[in-house]
Formats: C-alpha cells, structure tokens, sequence
C-alpha cells in the first residue's frame, strides 16, 4: 500500500466533502471508492473499437457512399463517366 498526496480543487474538495457528510465515509475510503468507479467506467469506455463508434453514428442506408465498398472501383469509373457526358 502506498501514500499518495493529491491536490483537489474548489469543485472537486466540495464534492469530496459532500460524499462524506451523505455517506459517513472516511476521506481516504470515499477517494478509493471514487476510484474504482472510475476503473469500471475507464474500462467500458477503452474498450470501444473504431467501428463501435461507426455502429453509432447513424449514416442511414448505406451512408454517404455511392456504392458497397467491394464495389467502389466500378462506381467510380461509371460516377465519372456520368459527369463526363454532362
């Protein structure tokens, strides 16, 4: 176990100090606590993927492309030759 001096602000020493007088917690419990709370929600949080955050954003059907992916190189060329005609 180690000693750890931590300096609060005017927010977070209030925080502190109402978690304390609502739960009778000591300083030093209602910290570690505090602590493994955070861990809990650090944890959900960094385990998110790139594509989790993709799954989120609504694109709708297909987002903004023209085509599937497999099939974006033959999109291009008839995309192209639309506005070649034109």
């Amino acid at each position: 176990m180690s000693t750890r001096s931590v300096r609060l602000d005017d927010e977070a020493e209030e925080a502190l100090g109402d978690i304390i007088s609502r739960t009778g917690l000591s300083i030093s419990d209602a910290i570690k606590q505090g602590l493994i709370e955070y861990r809990k929600l650090a944890l959900a949080t960094t385990t998110r993927k790139p594509a989790d955050f993709f799954k989120d954003a609504d694109l709708g059907d297909g987002g903004y492309s023209i085509a599937p992916a497999r099939d974006s190189k033959q999109a291009l060329k008839s995309k192209l030759a639309s506005k070649r005609l034109r």
